[in-house]
């Protein structure tokens, strides 16, 4: 064995010491697929090996974003836990209907406030995805499958996006924007048609 790879057999039975209890609210989740897939997801984007629920624990220690989704996907029993390992306060999903797959590259001062979300859905920094107000919580938007957010991205209102969408980032959607489409702008309009 190499060094590299005993350094990092050591640090994940020291994962494994530390983090049991994530392991134990993992397997008795009801959403235990859709947190495989975001975990997958968020490896893919990390390059790393580790595979089943030794990479959940590893994206777990290494991505507090991550720990958020994750907190938000087990339900209220995460408080039992959440303490010890804390998740990123400005980063919010507030969806209950998310697909697997999700994918958020820093997604500080986020919020994730849709009727629905589909798979394999990512975003970045400072997105808004919400109602225009508070006492009407029925006009949030609903995403498609396969969307992509660049930062600073607002979507508010009761809009639908499409499957297959990239939305630039700096845009603000307020109106429906159809499948297989990549828009921008302020108000967003669409930019390329993508053949299926």
């Amino acid at each position: 064995m190499r060094f590299a790879e005993i350094v990092k057999l050591c640090v994940l039975c020291l994962a494994w010491f530390l983090l049991w209890p994530i392991a134990v609210l993992y397997f008795f989740s009801d959403n235990r697929d859709a947190i495989l897939q975001d975990m997958m997801a968020d490896m893919k984007y990390r390059e790393a090996d580790f595979v089943g629920v030794n990479a959940v624990i590893y994206v777990f220690l290494m991505d507090r974003y991550y720990r958020t989704l994750f907190y938000h996907r087990i339900g209220k029993i995460s408080y039992v836990i959440k303490w010890i390992w804390k998740g990123e306060r400005t980063f919010q999903p507030l969806c209950h209907k998310m697909g697997g797959g999700i994918f958020c590259i820093h997604p500080y001062a986020t919020i994730l406030n849709a009727k629905s979300i589909g798979k394999n859905f990512s975003c970045r920094q400072c997105t808004t995805i919400g109602n225009k107000n508070d006492d009407r919580p029925e006009e949030r938007p609903t995403i498609g499958d396969n969307v992509t957010l660049g930062a600073n991205v607002v979507i508010i209102g009761n809009v639908s996006i499409g499957n297959n969408v990239i939305v630039g980032a700096g845009s603000v959607v307020v109106k429906d924007i159809p499948d297989n489409c990549v828009v921008a702008g302020n108000p967003t309009r669409i930019i390329r048609k993508n053949e299926v």
